[in-house]
């Protein structure tokens, strides 16, 4: 490995200090004088349509300022994905779930807010609701949008190679069905924004992913030059894609704040977060795949159906993610991929870590220890038969470059223990494995396809004793504030305890696309590399000018300048700093990063691509309860081919993190609904999230190839989202192995556990 100075290194968050002691300012704890509380008033029914809303009695409560309805605001229609813009503000004809957006108040405190929305009169004819996705699609079933028929939202068909001879050439052909669940990201912060008018300029205080997909958005539904829009982003508590989004209390808190001419706070409550942040879309996935004598992969086939709710949201890039990933892990030629994303009366499901990939991993990981046992094949043999190879192309023209799957099974069988395991364990304890891949940054932007994906400035100070990153990459918790100042610090031969940051606000930071398909470190990364080595560049050309020799002799690590020859040291970066300031002015660097063109020219082709892809496998070991069917988890082997770590301890953190919220979804989590369409268990009493007494020990370790991914700065890759990956299969298949019982669908709760077990020994009565 090359020898860095910075990167490579556990260095402490540059926030911190700032989070642990309270310091740190999260969105709904901004205050600005005159403020206003705002409040958006939501259906009480799945479906319906509005004959009429009266508000003159929520306008004449002491304390209210304003009082909106669909009357009061653009028509304009919106959404994140371009392809299907279907929501607006507000319901213009009719609502079309539990929570849908109707009106909204504004007031001097909560209490009043709360009463007048209250005494607001809306008069609903109630329709017939489409709940079950897998009848949306039937002749005389409601149409949740009229513009689609058949209630289907996307459609896609795809096919490479000649899936149906390969079935024709294989020794085996297997047909498996799963189902997972909604889910919902949980972040600690609720939604909340701040917005204001000065000028004729709007400001936005938002907890958000991406100020500048908010930033346009909202230009776009106001009629505003992006100019005109300011978005800033405070610290933020967790997004895990449910932030990346422009949600009605950007929009309505604009409205409201322009009509009172006071700053508007604008919140959502737990509940209302179950419904309008966005969560995992439930799947239905029937896979069929063919195999030869020795268990490699001839063909396979993925039938899909997606409940997306009742908009778009980012369901589109979500409903091609679910099959374009499936052929990134294993090396066949043959692919077919039919799937239908329907809306239904229910809450819109969008981008949750992993962005539709999750759940279709584990159908497929599920399905291959299916395969095996068929064959009598161990269960990462038949994996280590398939894995993909580096410097290979997918069926759907994925080009992979640096591609370690292969040892990352090898290290985990080795970690884990599996030869001495497998078979040999007591009866309810099992042991399962499960392998993922994503991308590193998605090759398309969702707007503005003529903009860079990313862009840096590096300013050193004028006293030439720090420097500050200026960057619109988003830090949400993972640490992208620290990755990034590390990075800038390496590119600059600096030190890392001299940088500052500012982030995310379009006023004052370039753009960039923010946090989502865990790209910034790859793409983020490669801006302020370059910004950064700008920076050495000219403080280089300084030095020898002062030296009088040749720029080319120097080189700069963690602040001192020196001969390449000698190693002698001969300035310091600070110095030199300074006399560039006299001499020439702001010693300023800058960088920018697009990717590459990538993909093939078929429908939906772009949607996964990326420069770089990681890889990942995981081992766990369950004991279960025969008695109450309750889950432990004994331990997890996890290894990671993620390129170059830049800061072990964050990457650690994020695989913990990843695996934490894996383990919540293949067991515990679940959006309930009843026959209505309302959610049941909307809070964080009822929607069972593990706690850290359910965290398993969990062994990491990573692989390196011979050669770093030449498509990321110094060769790094993701890990954020793909850490979650293989999760849900891994425990799927360790629960199988425990118990002898296939469960297929998600969550893998105890009490379906408790009657798969009861059922068994009924039967072997």
């Amino acid at each position: 490995m090359p020898d860095f100075d910075v990167i490579g290194r556990s260095k402490p968050k540059i926030d911190g200090r700032a989070k642990v002691t309270g310091e740190a300012k999260y969105a709904g704890d901004l205050k600005f004088p005159n403020m206003l509380v705002g409040k958006i008033l939501t259906s009480p029914h799945a479906h319906a349509r509005i004959l009429g809303i009266d508000t003159s009695e929520a306008g004449k409560l002491p304390g209210v300022k304003a009082v909106i309805t669909h009357a009061d605001v653009p028509e304009l229609k919106y959404g994140i994905s371009p392809a299907r813009w279907d929501e607006n503000i507000f319901c213009r004809d009719k609502v079309r779930f539990v929570g849908d957006k109707v009106a909204a108040v504004a007031a001097l405190d909560e209490e009043t807010v709360y009463k007048a929305l209250r005494l607001i009169r809306v008069e609903y004819e109630e329709l017939p609701a489409v709940l079950d996705p897998l009848t949306a699609m039937n002749d005389g079933q409601p149409q949740v949008h009229d513009e689609y028929p058949r209630n289907i939202n996307t459609e896609i068909h795809q096919h490479f190679g000649d899936v149906d001879q390969a079935f024709k050439d294989a020794y085996h052909v297997r047909t498996d069905r799963f189902v997972g669940q909604r889910t919902y990201q949980c972040p600690i912060e609720p939604h909340s924004a701040v917005s204001m008018w000065a000028d004729g300029k709007l400001t936005v205080y938002s907890s958000t992913q991406s100020p500048h997909y908010f930033q346009y958005y909202l230009a776009r539904e106001f009629g505003l030059a992006m100019g005109d829009v300011r978005v800033i982003k405070p610290f933020v508590g967790g997004g895990f894609g449910g932030k990346l989004e422009p949600t009605g209390l950007e929009f309505a808190g604009a409205v409201l704040s322009r009509l009172t001419g006071r700053p508007v706070r604008m919140f959502y409550d737990r509940h209302e977060m179950f419904a309008h942040n966005r969560g995992r879309h439930r799947q239905y996935m029937e896979l069929t795949s063919g195999v030869d004598r020795d268990g490699r992969i001839l063909g396979l086939y993925a039938n899909f159906i997606m409940d997306g709710g009742a908009y778009t949201s980012l369901g589109v890039a979500s409903a091609y993610y679910a099959g374009a990933m499936l052929p990134l892990t294993y090396g066949f030629e043959n692919f077919k991929f039919d799937m239908y994303r329907v809306y239904t009366n229910l809450p819109a499901c969008g981008a949750q870590r992993g962005h539709g990939a999750p759940q279709p991993r584990y159908a497929l990981e599920c399905h291959l220890d299916m395969v095996a046992k068929d064959l009598g094949m161990d269960p990462i043999q038949i994996r280590l038969v398939n894995a993909r190879r580096p410097n290979t192309v997918t069926p759907n023209e994925f080009r992979v470059n640096s591609c370690e799957l292969t040892a990352c099974l090898e290290k985990a069988r080795e970690m884990s223990g599996w030869d001495e395991k497998k078979g040999n364990l007591p009866p309810g304890r099992g042991i399962g494995v499960a392998v993922g891949s994503f991308v590193s940054g998605a090759g398309y932007p969702i707007y503005r396809t003529d903009l860079p994906h990313a862009a840096a400035v590096v300013r050193v100070n004028e006293d030439g004793t720090s420097a500050t990153l200026y960057t619109g990459a988003v830090d949400i918790g993972q640490g992208s504030d620290t990755v990034l100042c590390q990075m800038a610090a390496e590119a600059m031969g600096f030190t890392y305890e001299s940088m500052k940051i500012v982030a995310a606000d379009t006023e004052t930071t370039p753009h960039d696309f923010g946090a989502y398909a865990s790209r910034q470190t790859l793409m983020s990364g490669w801006a302020v590399k370059r910004a950064g080595e700008e920076v050495k560049a000219q403080l280089l050309s300084m030095a020898a000018e002062l030296l009088d020799v040749d720029a080319s002799t120097l080189d700069c690590r963690l602040g001192v300048i020196f001969d390449v020859a000698s190693g002698t040291a001969r300035l310091n970066f600070t110095e030199v700093a300074r006399t560039f300031f006299v001499k020439r002015g702001p010693l300023v660097g800058k960088g920018s990063y697009a990717p590459p063109k990538l993909g093939g020219k078929f429908k939906g082709a772009a949607v996964g691509t990326s420069p770089a892809y990681s890889f990942a496998t995981q081992v766990s070991e369950v004991e279960i309860d025969a008695e109450t069917g309750e889950i432990k988890v004994a331990g997890v082997w996890d290894v990671h081919d993620c390129g170059t770590v830049i800061n072990p301890s964050l990457l650690s953190a994020q695989v913990h993190g990843a695996l934490f919220m894996g383990m919540g979804e293949s067991v515990w989590e679940q959006v309930v609904f009843d026959d209505k369409g309302k959610i049941m268990n909307g809070n964080l009493g009822e929607y069972r999230l593990p706690t850290a007494l359910d965290m398993p020990k969990v062994t990491s370790a990573l692989v390196h190839g011979e050669e770093p991914e030449p498509a990321g700065p110094w060769g790094v890759k993701e890990v954020g989202e793909g850490a979650t990956i293989p999760t849900m299969g891994c425990y799927a298949n360790a629960i199988y192995d425990a118990m002898g019982i296939r469960l297929d669908s998600l969550p893998l709760s105890y009490e379906k556990v408790w009657k798969a077990l009861k059922e068994k020994r009924e039967q072997e009565r």
